[in-house]
């Protein structure tokens, strides 16, 4: 497949804008019950106005805090990025941790006190000491290189661009897919004790985005945006295979250890398709706007849950059986029912829900929430707690 830089530049930035949700007013927040065979409790939704451009989202248990990735909006006045730890009842910012670069991406080590943030444009992840609110080290992942844009500026740029983290406890490593459409993607494998980029292992395709592990299997799952699932073996960092989703934009993974699923958002971004078909007339839209349950062994369906309008996160409270997914478009977040494959409940945050954070003790949600395209430049964002 072969993109013309015009429509490389633009399905890049869509890619990029979807997947970590799109800056751009937050309105109030409310619950709606969906249809379904299962009594669900009502939510208690709150919600607070932070600070513009949020992203990712972490609960920590032992500091009892969520930290979120504040990128501070963008232009010449977007205020300084920076990592705000919030207090995870009334959700008041206590402290501010100052990046070196906008950050969109997290994962904890909780254990380790330390918050890995990923700086998606400028090929770098930064180490938080979540005790000492600092940033301790930012880990170069590769050079920025000159090229041409689509108006024929000279501009520099990484080799990929860097959306999800997963952390490999037992083997001190953090993965980092790197997404690219104009090149075959790659996956960058941080040695987390020595703090470097340890290999960068090739061959996860055009737009890897989401990543899931399978700790005793030793092996990562990473999809793209082409439909893919690439199995990375974890002992040899290398590509073991890789198998077709059954989805379109298969984006964010879960994983789930105990029954060998593998969980997975096809996005049905409409504007990716066209951009798609346009330049290859092969291409063959299926429908997005859905989770596919898939065997992890065989990559074979299990189930397809239907999602709302662009679908972005999940994540899985496995003890609980439910699964949660943010619907960027439809301005809501789904919860099923992770056994049954019944939908439970949907709850509106509008304007777009963006990420995750699961405080599982409390059976507590945190939600980052976007701003739509028509909120002034620099308006606050917001992040929701959902009390089950």
């Amino acid at each position: 497949m072969r993109f013309s830089m015009i429509s490389l530049s633009a399905l890049t930035a869509a890619v990029l804008l979807a997947a970590c949700a799109q800056p751009g007013g937050a309105g109030s927040a409310a619950t709606r019950p969906a249809a379904s065979a299962t009594a669900t409790a009502a939510a208690a939704v709150q919600r607070q106005d932070l600070a513009p451009g949020l992203y990712e989202l972490a609960y920590s248990a032992r500091q009892n805090a969520v930290f979120v990735a504040a990128t501070g909006g963008f232009g010449d006045n977007a205020e300084k990025p920076r990592v705000l730890r919030l207090d995870p009842q009334t959700l008041a910012v206590q402290a501010e941790i100052a990046l070196p670069t906008r950050g969109f991406g997290v994962v904890l080590d909780d254990e380790a006190g330390r918050l890995y943030v990923g700086h998606t444009v400028d090929a770098a992840v930064s180490v938080v000491d979540i005790a000492a609110n600092r940033v301790v080290s930012t880990i170069k992942l590769a050079d920025k290189v000159k090229s041409k844009a689509p108006d024929g500026r000279e501009v520099e740029r990484a080799p990929h661009n860097f959306r999800e983290l997963v952390l490999d406890k037992a083997n001190h490593r953090l993965y980092l897919p790197g997404l690219s459409l104009a090149a075959d993607g790659a996956l960058y494998v941080v040695d987390t004790q020595a703090l470097r980029l340890e290999k960068v292992v090739p061959g996860l395709g055009r737009g890897a985005t989401g990543i899931a592990l399978d700790a005793r299997g030793n092996r990562l799952f990473v999809s793209n945006l082409m439909g893919q699932i690439a199995v990375v073996d974890t002992v040899g960092l290398v590509v073991s295979r890789t198998f077709d989703s059954g989805g379109d934009q298969p984006l964010n993974l879960v994983y789930d250890a105990p029954t060998n699923r593998l969980f997975a958002i096809d996005q049905g971004l409409a504007s990716l398709q066209d951009l798609r078909k346009k330049d290859n007339a092969d291409y063959v839209a299926r429908p997005g706007n859905r989770v596919l349950v898939l065997d992890a062994d065989s990559g074979k369906s299990v189930a397809t849950l239907p999602a709302g309008d662009g679908p972005v996160a999940l994540t899985l409270d496995a003890a609980r059986q439910r699964l949660y997914v943010t619907n960027r478009g439809s301005g809501s977040v789904s919860v099923f029912d992770s056994t049954r494959y019944q939908a439970l409940q949907t709850i509106a945050l509008p304007t777009h829900p963006n990420s995750l954070a699961l405080d599982t003790a409390r059976n507590v949600l945190y939600v980052s929430v976007k701003n739509g395209r028509d909120a002034a430049r620099g308006s606050q964002e917001s992040v929701a707690r959902i009390a089950f």
